[in-house]
């Protein structure tokens, strides 16, 4: 999942916020309480205690869960940090880690890596490896993953002369072309301008390292050839300039006002359920490559142990229960959450779907935003500059220099 939370500044928010740990019911974890406490976030969260329920049963340890709406988690986390009461185990987002880490909230799992076979980092796909590990040790695992491939409609696709999906820039820039002469108000690609991953994912395939050595890299040929790669496709009428007002059952039914997009999972469903009349004609995809590769964005969250619990052994085998694969199946049928560990994607229910194998084959070449506490902060400073260019029709370098500038003054701070 793409998780568009506001960083804030951590003293004063933990301050203003101790004052909820009062009124909240849930026991400290460093209380005489044998009963393992997990926080958990989002509506998916609430059929983890059927999970929780089976791990009992093994083990005699009981469990309590404690969903916490996202909207609300990052201020009860920073109180939790504050007070060093708290949960044993925390789902924490990956775009969270770099500052709960640097707060001292996470505890270094290493030595339940040893002991836990499900918890080797091994198990897993390496991008979201990548989120867990500050320093060479691990302050969590990879419980749930999203990332994000392409859809598109292989019947008006065909018709223009592709019976496959784009496999690079150049092929997918001539069929959103070809697309777009279809008529009036037709498109090929959707740009989503609003959405702050799309530029950074775009920019590695040509190659970029986005921020190297902690110094921003936007405003080099990398980067903003790419920048000005998707800018064509909106200038050209290649793809819409402006929000169309539409939903996904209009824009990719019937002739297909827009017949490709860059989406996640949930999408699968969404197209299932909502746009009718196309079935066996949509497919997904993994990205068509740049220069350099076909790296898309990876998001989700981590299973994390808390520092300040007195249960920490008991957290891991919690979250080595999780990791099992035939838990990693259960849960993707409560929530239709993708899994992490890569055994689970040779299960038939994966492999043997064409619309989800392409997810699992897009997991291997995918990698998360920078792990830095202030990407939110930049991310949403790029889409800024990225409407100068796109609607103000801005110079792509004069944008990005400017860019990379208030970057770099940000992460020097």
């Amino acid at each position: 999942m793409g998780l568009k939370k506001k960083w804030f500044i951590f003293g004063m928010t933990a301050l203003l916020a101790l004052g909820l740990l009062a009124g909240c019911s849930q026991k400290s974890s460093s209380s005489d309480s044998d009963v393992l406490t997990v926080w958990g976030m989002g509506d998916e969260v609430k059929q983890l205690p059927k999970m929780a329920e089976e791990f009992t049963k093994e083990t005699g340890i009981e469990v309590k869960i404690q969903s916490i709406p996202w909207a609300s988690a990052h201020d009860k986390l920073l109180t939790a940090v504050a007070s060093k009461k708290g949960p044993d185990v925390l789902q924490m987002g990956t775009t969270w880690m770099p500052e709960f880490q640097a707060a001292g909230a996470l505890a270094d799992m290493g030595e339940y890596m040893n002991k836990y076979p499900n918890l080797k980092p091994d198990n897993f796909f390496e991008g979201s490896v990548e989120t867990t590990q500050f320093n060479s040790k691990y302050y969590g695992v990879p419980w749930a993953a999203e990332t994000r491939v392409l859809f598109y409609r292989t019947d008006i696709l065909e018709a223009v002369g592709y019976k496959e999906s784009p496999k690079t820039w150049e092929e997918l820039k001539d069929a959103a072309k070809k697309l777009s002469e279809r008529g009036e108000n037709m498109y090929g690609l959707n740009v989503d301008a609003k959405e702050q991953t799309l530029g950074f994912m775009f920019a590695r395939q040509n190659g970029s390292n986005l921020v190297s050595d902690g110094k921003p890299q936007f405003n080099e040929k990398a980067f903003t050839e790419a920048v000005s790669y998707l800018n064509d496709f909106i200038q050209k009428g290649y793809a819409p300039k402006e929000d169309l007002g539409m939903d996904v059952s209009q824009t990719f039914s019937g002739d297909a006002i827009v017949p490709m997009f860059i989406s996640g999972p949930w999408m699968v469903k969404a197209v299932n359920d909502t746009v009718q009349g196309i079935e066996g004609k949509w497919a997904t995809a993994v990205l068509p490559s740049g220069s350099d590769n076909n790296l898309s964005s990876l998001g989700g969250s981590n299973l994390t142990i808390f520092e300040h619990s007195s249960k920490k052994d008991e957290a891991a085998q919690f979250i080595d229960f999780m990791m099992k694969k035939e838990n990693q199946l259960k849960w993707l049928d409560l929530t239709n959450a993708m899994p992490t560990v890569k055994s689970a994607w040779e299960d038939d229910r994966l492999a043997n779907d064409p619309l989800y194998e392409v997810f699992g084959q897009q997991m291997e070449a995918s990698r998360s935003m920078p792990l830095l506490p202030e990407f939110e902060e930049f991310a949403q400073n790029y889409l800024k500059h990225f409407e100068q260019i796109y609607l103000g029709g801005k110079n792509v370098e004069k944008e990005m220099d400017a860019f990379n500038k208030e970057t770099e003054e940000l992460l020097n701070k």
